[in-house]
């Protein structure tokens, strides 16, 4: 073996006992527990001083657990050239039910990581991946809405994609996942709705 192909294998090892790690992560966080990198390391076969090698807090490795098990369950189709109202409603919507369903088959690893943050035991920050998401979705509004009436649009539509939503649903208001969805997904639209509405009538 050459040393291109040593380099090579060490990368892909390295991936491998990473994957590991947040594979052994996940399986302790989905039965409600809150891990330490030791924990995750004596489950995944893992020595300690390696784990930590990777990642330093717990915080951390909950957080790319969570993280990396759900990012390839959303996917945005490209928008079609010169996408009207009717087509971006209809990107926001599969969004909004697609996050909806992601958040319910992943409903304790989400759980653990909003107790992390809202404890301050996790000082990272969160909610990267749902903004970006929505832009995505919306896109063909950039630049049709002033940029002020987008940005809050972004900001509101996330307070409708996030675990936040579903502990208000199935918490606060008692409802079944069912018609959590539908009330989210009717938020959604309601709220993109008001924007076009908003800045049409002022004439921007």
């Amino acid at each position: 073996m050459n040393s291109q192909e040593r380099s090579f294998e060490r990368v892909n090892q390295k991936r491998r006992t990473r994957a590991e790690l947040l594979r052994a992560a996940r399986e302790i966080i989905e039965k409600g527990g809150h891990p330490s990198v030791a924990d995750v390391a004596d489950h995944a076969g893992i020595s300690r001083a390696t784990a930590y090698r990777y990642f330093s807090t717990p915080d951390d490795l909950i957080r790319e657990a969570v993280l990396d098990g759900v990012a390839t369950m959303i996917s945005i189709a490209p928008a079609t050239s010169g996408a009207d109202a009717a087509e971006v409603e209809k990107r926001l919507d599969k969004l909004v039910s697609d996050i909806f369903a992601m958040l319910v088959a992943n409903e304790s690893v989400f759980r653990t990581l909003l107790g992390n943050s809202v404890t301050g035991q996790n000082q990272n920050r969160r909610g990267g991946r749902r903004i970006s998401w929505l832009k995505e979705a919306i896109a063909p509004l950039e630049g049709r809405l002033p940029s002020k009436h987008y940005q809050r649009l972004v900001h509101a539509l996330s307070l409708l994609t996030g675990i936040e939503a579903l502990v208000v649903m199935r918490d606060i208001c008692e409802l079944e996942p069912k018609e959590s969805e539908k009330i989210l997904r009717w938020a959604a639209r309601t709220l993109l709705a008001g924007a076009l509405q908003d800045a049409e009538s002022k004439g921007e």
